[in-house]
């Protein structure tokens, strides 16, 4: 009997960009599911994770990072920088990923890890609906000055223009290999990751100045079960903030606060499990938890 010759291919699409210009809208785009929380405000992803696209044969992985900090000021956003470098590291094609704004001096450290990366570096210039074909053939004629790019895209991840493309012209670029992953897989992530996402968008839609940049979100506990014979889960989740000023915003006036949070986290949650839920949430207070070691461990920013 012959051996197969069907070949199969995979690789690590790792995306790379200043926070707010749309990584996290685009990666949903692609992955076809809202996986990656999304808000106005910057700094919305604060942690490496993988999507997975696959087909018969193929799997593509993505990785979606923290927006690079031009001036991080404690030990979270440094994290935050390191693991947005880190995907030249493993990257089979590193896609690069500007808006009209273009916030760069062109004296970053990523421009120079972009010049001397060993894989194919595609730039897309995303959200052009917000802006005019002119300014985009000017920063399009820029950025090839700066950066030898194997590709650049102009697309909208919101409108979901150019997407397709875009997604077969990575997919040409995976070398051969096997599935990291199983098929069915989306994510490299636990469902309590997401749920502590969901809950921590919530937060940045409902809180404003500060807050949303002192919180974070840990599920302490998550439990599948039955009721009436349908699905039920039940889970307990903490966030902590670094003043007792911060607990009492959170809460607010008689606990209309965070009321208001747990039943907007709690129908997204339901959408994301499947399932009716039932969610209780806690405040704690911990002083200066972003440059705390411990705690940034133990919230997944340091290994």
């Amino acid at each position: 009997m012959s051996e197969s010759t069907d070949k199969h291919y995979s690789g690590y699409i790792n995306i790379i960009g200043k926070p707010n210009v749309g990584k996290s809208t685009l990666l949903n785009a692609f992955i076809g599911e809202k996986m990656a929380i999304i808000s106005h405000k910057p700094q919305t992803t604060r942690h490496r994770f993988l999507g997975i696209v696959s087909g018969e044969d193929f799997q593509m992985i993505f990785s979606d990072t923290p927006g690079l900090i031009s001036d991080p000021h404690y030990k979270m956003q440094e994290a935050m920088n390191d693991a947005a470098l880190s995907v030249f590291e493993d990257a089979d094609v590193v896609l690069f990923v500007i808006d009209p704004s273009n916030e760069y001096s062109g004296d970053e450290k990523v421009i120079a890890k972009l010049k001397k990366a060993e894989c194919p570096v595609f730039l897309a210039i995303n959200k052009i609906d917000t802006s005019d074909q002119e300014t985009l053939i000017a920063l399009e004629k820029e950025w090839r000055d700066i950066v030898d790019f194997d590709q650049v895209h102009l697309i909208s991840a919101q409108e979901k223009f150019g997407i397709p493309y875009l997604l077969e012209q990575l997919k040409a670029q995976l070398p051969e290999g096997p599935a990291y992953f199983p098929k069915d897989q989306i994510s490299n992530k636990s469902t309590r990751f997401f749920i502590s996402e969901i809950i921590r968008e919530k937060i940045l839609h409902l809180y404003r100045q500060e807050i949303p940049y002192s919180a974070e979100v840990i599920v302490e506990d998550y439990k599948e079960s039955e009721r009436h014979g349908h699905p039920f889960v039940t889970i307990k989740a903490t966030i902590y903030v670094m003043r007792k000023t911060q607990k009492g915003i959170m809460i607010g006036h008689q606990g209309a606060g965070i009321k208001k949070l747990g039943i907007e986290a709690r129908k997204d949650i339901e959408k994301f499990v499947d399932s009716r839920v039932h969610l209780e949430l806690f405040i704690k207070v911990k002083d200066k938890w972003r440059d705390d070691d411990r705690m940034l461990k133990s919230f997944g920013y340091l290994q």
